[in-house]
């Protein structure tokens, strides 16, 4: 599709002029306004297989390394707490935070300690849900979200993730083993594999519905500049060309939806972002209802859309405040020897313009479904015709918006489609944004990322 086109190449230009990395010396980040409400996120960098698709930073497991790791991790949550943050939801992503899980749970406990926690979400992989770590997760993590990536055997082991984490037959098996003791649930998965035929896909979907898991994310394949060569000689070269049929697959499957807004088959789920799916209430889970008939309280990995500004803790950890993007160092030594000088790890920074600002917005509360023209215009100063004309002008000539009133934007499913477009390729420019922190490593640990 044209517009497709268009948008990649769009928004890639944009990504790139404004997630450009720039040295800084500040020791720590800014505090909390007054009145914000804040997410934490922890990043644990700790990986027993370095699966050749991911860019986030990641590094092979050590015992020792990753125990003192974890002990810095709550060294710098508390400097968090020194600043005058506060807390109402801790993300914990990675690599896998679940690779010590005494060490994650300890994580755990001194942050509802420190701060006001209404919820934990964590990442973790297949191989972890198992009765002895599940047990000590409950009630700890209310959203737990698993990296499956599919189903299907040949994919996994081209993935090398088979001989790790298992079957596509167990892996389910854990999955369905997990659901009920946690508030969601979300199973990630990815789409658009070179090798992944459509009949592998809907494959894959089936096994989706057939878990029971409360919610289900679904990214596109994303080729960024780092992990192209790897994933090529793995996995195969991307092919964009395909990727909007296979999303109206899984969104038709799913939500019964055709690429028309018809509902042509059951409404087994619904959307919670462009590319996310939460299960609906007439469905069997394991989680609680809310009012609109989904499972409550369903978690979103895309935390930007809940919170616009957070800080980041942990190596290879990205801060939002105050217009500015922080990124920690991603070599774990540094972070190490940093944050055990009573300082943060912040290697670079990136400042947004006002544009930018608002661009993010538009992007930001889109791919969460609706846009809030009131707030934009409170917050900007400016109505967002005025200030975003030419995204508007796009989006409306595409058929993107379904409610475009004087309150909200919302979303046609050819609206939609485009925000997974804007999305990955937002992804990959913050990709690249990693890649400029990469750069900086030495020694044994740029030998270890590198030549996977």
């Amino acid at each position: 599709m044209l517009s497709e086109k268009a948008l990649s190449a769009v928004v890639r230009t944009f990504t790139n002029q404004y997630l450009k990395l720039h040295p800084t010396d500040e020791a720590f980040v800014p505090g909390p306004e007054p009145g914000r409400t804040y997410m934490l996120y922890a990043h644990v960098p700790f990986c027993q297989v370095l699966c050749p698709y991911c860019s986030f930073n990641r590094f092979p497991y050590e015992h020792d390394k990753a125990k003192r790791y974890f002990e810095n991790l709550r060294r710098e949550m508390r400097m968090m707490s020194d600043l005058g943050f506060d807390f109402e939801s801790l993300y914990i992503g990675g690599g896998t935070p679940t690779i010590m899980i005494d060490e994650l749970c300890e994580t755990i406990d001194l942050a509802r300690e420190l701060f006001s926690l209404k919820e934990v979400s964590s990442e973790t992989n297949p191989n972890h849900l198992i009765p002895s770590y599940v047990e000590k997760l409950e009630g700890r993590v209310q959203r737990l979200s698993v990296g499956v990536q599919s189903f299907d055997d040949g994919l996994l082991k081209q993935m090398a993730r088979y001989d790790k984490y298992g079957s596509g037959d167990e892996i389910f098996e854990r999955i369905q083993y997990a659901t009920p003791h946690f508030t969601s649930l979300n199973v990630d998965m990815i789409f658009n594999f070179p090798a992944q035929t459509p009949d592998i896909l809907i494959a894959d979907i089936e096994r989706i519905i057939e878990s029971g898991t409360s919610q289900t994310t679904f990214y596109p394949l994303m080729a960024s500049p780092s992990v192209k060569s790897s994933m090529a000689s793995s996995v195969g070269k991307v092919d964009y060309s395909r990727e909007q049929l296979y999303y109206q697959i899984i969104c038709e499957l799913l939500t019964g939806q055709n690429a028309s807004g018809e509902q042509v088959g059951p409404r087994l789920y619904q959307h919670g972002s462009a590319w996310t799916f939460n299960r609906c209430a007439n469905e069997p889970d394991g989680g609680a209802k809310d009012e609109a008939g989904t499972l409550g309280d369903a978690m979103i990995d895309e935390y930007v859309v809940n919170y616009e500004e957070y800080p980041a803790i942990g190596s290879g950890g990205i801060t939002y405040l105050g217009g500015n993007l922080y990124v920690n160092t991603f070599s774990v030594n540094d972070y190490n020897a940093d944050i055990e000088a009573g300082h943060m790890s912040l290697m670079g920074k990136t400042e947004f313009s006002l544009l930018d600002r608002m661009r993010y917005r538009f992007m930001m509360q889109l791919f969460g479904l609706r846009l809030d023209k009131r707030q934009f215009r409170e917050d900007f100063g400016v109505d967002i015709e005025k200030g975003l004309p030419i995204e508007m002008a796009f989006m409306r000539l595409a058929g993107a918006f379904d409610h475009d009133d004087e309150n909200e934007l919302t979303l046609t499913s050819t609206g939609r489609y485009l925000l997974v477009v804007m999305m990955r390729q937002f992804f990959i420019g913050v990709n690249n944004l990693r890649d400029q922190a990469r750069a900086a490593l030495t020694g044994e640990e740029r030998k270890l990322f590198f030549s996977e």
